[in-house]
């Protein structure tokens, strides 16, 4: 496998001459605007780049990026993603799902593509519905939403996306916010990541679950209801403007993770905690962090690279082969077979 050429590009050429046609300020806009942004930085070629989504809102993708695409079946994007790989190792492969797609019918899917490592980027749109069939609740939908489908309210208990990553033996885990300018940061970090990169992403669905996110994605009070975790820095969040300067700590008898607050600059009289993106233990916490009591964990999650599902496989091929001769009719005649020489015998 070889790393593909870094190449010049800039947003329009990953630009298509299609119509976006998602509603008016649904979030899917700001991704799609973040992911061309990003593309550009990373020096990705669209000649070698593949989009492969499912059914749903977010799989309308591949219409809007301009390079090789495919709009597949529903929950299944995983299947064809881990295909294109395994035929080309070289192309670069993002995956495009929502919570639906993803996590109701596509789940094993999902947690296939997870587990076996498969090196391509993962992004799933979160926006705790279904919206292309028109607002039944979806797997990560609240207890008590109400929709077509749960007209008094949903008593199902809701999928947590990066949780349920951690638990397939995702890598990679990272969180983002539709309209954040945080996002492209996650999606960079993704795309370095040598295996499957899962990005969960919180997008506003504008018609059926309109600013469900606002108790930590909007603009004011964000910096006490969002944490940015960095690799190696402490999990700091809050300002003196709005309430003073918190961090997360580890409650060492209970074994639990704690808010405490920050005098000064001296977060290490705290207790805060650095952040170790490669703590499986830490993520898990992390991700099971009851927001409320908590803020919102945000940015790269976890990433621990380990050896891909593609390399297995090639190395597999590679060494079964070593020594022997390529041969189809060898290969044909092998077995139960028998040769039938055309001469005609006469019935007793």
């Amino acid at each position: 496998m070889n790393a593909p050429a870094k190449i010049e590009t800039t947003l329009k050429d990953w630009e298509t001459d299609q119509e976006v046609r998602w509603c008016p300020g649904c979030g899917d806009y700001a991704i799609l605007k973040a992911v061309q942004r990003t593309l550009p930085q990373l020096g990705c070629d669209p000649a070698n780049t593949v989009f492969v989504s499912g059914i749903g809102c977010s799989s309308r993708f591949p219409y809007y990026i301009e390079s090789y695409g495919f709009h597949t079946i529903h929950g299944r994007a995983p299947a064809f993603a881990t295909g294109v790989k395994l035929a080309n190792p070289d192309l670069d492969v993002w995956m495009v799902t929502g919570d639906g797609d993803g996590l109701s019918i596509g789940g094993n899917h999902l947690l296939h593509v997870l587990r076996r490592n498969v090196n391509l980027q993962i992004m799933l749109f979160n926006n705790e519905i279904y919206g292309l069939t028109k607002g039944q609740y979806s797997p990560t939908s609240r207890e008590g939403t109400k929709s077509p489908s749960s007209p008094i309210g949903s008593v199902d208990h809701p999928a947590n996306p990066c949780a349920f990553a951690l638990g397939a033996g995702a890598r990679f885990v990272g969180r983002g916010i539709d309209v954040s300018k945080h996002l492209p940061d996650v999606l960079k970090a993704a795309h370095a990541h040598q295996g499957a990169a899962f990005i969960e992403i919180f997008q506003n669905c504008i018609v059926y679950n309109k600013d469900v996110f606002d108790d930590f994605a909007k603009p004011k009070g964000a910096d006490q209801q969002q944490l940015w975790l960095k690799d190696g820095e402490p999990m700091l969040f809050g300002s003196e403007k709005t309430g003073g300067v918190k961090g997360i700590a580890l409650d060492s008898e209970n074994l639990i993770l704690k808010v405490v607050d920050v005098e000064g600059d001296d977060w290490q009289s705290a207790g805060v905690l650095v952040h170790n993106a490669k703590s499986r233990m830490l993520a898990h916490m992390l991700v099971e962090l009851p927001f409320g009591d908590f803020p919102m964990p945000l940015g790269v999650i976890y990433d621990d690279p380990a050896a891909t599902f593609e390399s297995a496989v090639i190395a597999e091929r590679e060494a079964s082969a070593a020594g022997k001769e390529a041969s189809l009719a060898k290969l044909l005649a092998k077995g139960q077979t028998w040769t039938v020489d055309g001469t005609a015998q006469d019935p007793v």
